[in-house]
């Protein structure tokens, strides 16, 4: 019984030491955000071309999310969420800052933006501060300019943040023709911006170790403009090739990257800090795959499709790995679905004892603490939205899109076409389950559109200015794949550069529209750039502008992405203004109709 008694009196002294503890020793948070990284540039999700040694480690060392989103396919507005813990909708930051004015070209109007993060938000920065926390941001912040800066929004140190969105330059001196990175007015000549950031970050956990601190390095880098040390690239003796990770500049980005991560763990575990520490890496959007990073793309995120600036998984999942020797297991994989606006209260729970855990006064938050994952235990089911009402420089359209469990629907705003995947099964997003699955799509629908009420979500409105596809000074109009509206279930444009093509149409039934603007009429010859893979030629195709119409049939060219403009018939168009042009398909002997890269109509002399 005395043993008993004893035993049961050293528990309640641990506990309570435990909690003394957990309040004198606050536990310090590095949070790490890389730019534009694609979730299968790292070796612990896939990549065999990448080197990133030291991101692997702390993968084996920590928890690895396999099921992790942005809150948004661009930078801006996943950066508000993670500061804020809530959806960017609710602070109207929805595009990157100032965002793409409006072309003549879409059918859209933008909502107008905020071009800051508001002072009314709570930051993590701020609540972080209320707890005796120093708090620092090194890198990239974009959320505002004079007023709304780091430093405006509970950083007590800043160092390269401001309003601009790309690193002014990638070596030293950082500055260009528009001003200097704050913080880093003095450099030595020729020095890496990563190998700086990377350095002024074991500064800051040099100097404060003795006191809980809160570090938000959030690298430019692997940004564009592609910029590498020239001793790193040449290690890459490779030829780029479209549809695969094999750019050398960007592998050369992503081995500094890796390198400046592996420099703070290192400084972490020389102060015997590494225990106390929360480390949580992740990025703000997915890996850029479109020609904006080169004529190979910047890097390649397959299995997932698309990349940066599209609602598909390639555009928004990405890497999050986190460790803290102290609450969490080594080694350990989730597929629990996350988000970035949870990292506010992940972070907020974690530096508290959880006996003594005061709210946070301002709005209410959207996130969730992922805490409960570091014990092992199971979340409950939950539900992410998404809301871009912007044409994205990488070639998307406005939209939103919902995720349930293991179904993700897609809607776009431009005229209300919906895409149902099964993202569990089909991470590649390439078979649409509208048609099979009716009733849950309605159901996601509703959800989407009530969500969107919620936050009070702006959407885009009819462009009075659009003019689409106008003639040339010859009167020849150029309609390109990427300006079709596409009907039906499987045909889709595909942006990355080893395509660029209308393409996966398998359905006979589906079929495109392009809108195109006569300033001239009369008859037009029709030259169509199509490609057609071995075996699947002749299948017969109807072109239609009103009651105009033409039909011919698709020539095998021994590969669908092997083009060959042919020239297909004429086609009468005398009133001038805007048209309409259909192209469907009549029979499909193979695997496939065709590939389309572009249709031109030129005058008949």
């Amino acid at each position: 019984m005395l043993r008993l008694f004893c035993l049961s009196v050293c528990a309640v002294c641990l506990c309570g030491s435990f909690s003394a503890t957990f309040a004198a020793e606050k536990p310090n948070v590095v949070l790490i955000v890389i730019d534009d990284l694609g979730q299968r540039d790292l070796g612990c999700y896939g990549s065999t071309f990448y080197k990133t040694p030291n991101v692997d480690k702390l993968a084996k060392e920590g928890l690895r999310f396999t099921d992790f989103y942005a809150a948004c396919p661009v930078c801006s507005p996943t950066r508000a969420s993670i500061m804020t813990g809530r959806y960017p909708q609710r602070m109207n930051v929805t595009d990157w800052i100032p965002g793409r004015k409006d072309n003549t070209d879409q059918r859209l109007k933008r909502p107008a933006i905020r071009n800051e993060l508001p002072l009314e938000e709570v930051t993590i920065a701020e609540a972080l501060k209320k707890r005796g926390y120093i708090t620092a941001l090194m890198g990239k912040w974009h959320l505002g300019g004079k007023g709304f800066l780091p430093e405006d929004q509970g950083f007590d140190v800043n160092i390269a943040g401001d309003q601009t969105g790309t690193a002014r330059s990638y070596f030293a001196p950082f500055e260009n023709k528009l001003g200097k990175m704050p913080g880093l007015e003095k450099a030595e000549a020729g020095e890496y911006l990563t190998d700086r950031l990377a350095l002024e970050a074991e500064k800051f956990i040099e100097k404060n170790k003795d006191k809980p601190f809160f570090l938000s390095l959030t690298h430019y880098a692997v940004h564009t403009p592609l910029r590498a040390k020239q001793a790193i690239l040449d290690k890459y003796k490779v030829a780029p090739k479209a549809g695969s990770q094999s750019n050398p500049v960007y592998a050369a980005m992503v081995e500094s990257m890796d390198e400046a991560v592996g420099r703070v763990l290192k400084k972490l575990d020389d102060l015997k800090l590494s225990d106390n520490t929360l480390v949580i890496f992740t990025s703000d959007n997915g890996g850029l795959a479109t020609t904006e990073g080169g004529p190979t793309g910047a890097t390649f995120n397959a299995p997932l499709r698309e990349g940066k600036g599209f609602l598909y998984e390639g555009g928004v999942r990405v890497a999050c790995i986190m460790k803290w020797p102290a609450r969490i297991k080594a080694g350990t994989t989730t597929d629990e679905l996350a988000c970035s606006i949870d990292l506010f209260d992940t972070i907020l729970e974690a530096t508290v004892d959880p006996k003594n855990n005061p709210e946070v006064a301002g709005e209410k938050r959207d996130g969730w603490s992922l805490v409960p994952i570091f014990r092992g235990e199971k979340m409950k089911t939950r539900t992410l939205y998404w809301h871009y009402p912007h044409y994205a420089n990488q070639g998307s359209r406005p939209g939103g899109a919902i995720r349930h469990k293991e179904y993700k629907l897609i809607e776009y705003y431009e005229d209300g076409r919906r895409e149902l995947f099964d993202v569990k099964k089909d991470i590649s997003e390439s078979r649409n389950l509208i048609n099979e699955l009716p009733a849950i799509a309605a159901v996601l629908t509703e959800e989407l559109h009530k969500w969107r009420k919620e936050v009070g979500a702006k959407m885009p409105t009819t462009n009075p200015n659009y003019r689409p596809n106008p003639q040339n000074k010859g009167g020849v109009i150029t309609m390109h794949a990427r300006t079709c509206l596409v009907k039906g279930v499987q045909l889709r444009f595909e942006p990355l550069p080893h395509k660029n093509t209308l393409g996966f149409w398998t359905n006979k039934d589906d079929y495109a529209t392009f809108d195109f603007t006569v300033e001239k009429g009369g008859s037009f010859t029709v030259e169509v750039l199509q490609g057609c893979g071995k075996g699947s030629g002749g299948a017969e195709v109807e072109i239609a502008v009103g009651d105009e119409k033409l039909t011919f049939t698709v020539k095998d060219t021994g590969g669908f992405q092997n083009f060959e403009a042919r020239e297909v018939g004429t086609l009468k168009i005398e009133k001038a203004g805007r048209h309409s042009l259909t192209v469907k398909a009549k029979t499909k002997p193979g695997a496939a109709v065709m590939d389309l890269r572009q249709i031109v109509l030129k005058p008949v002399k």
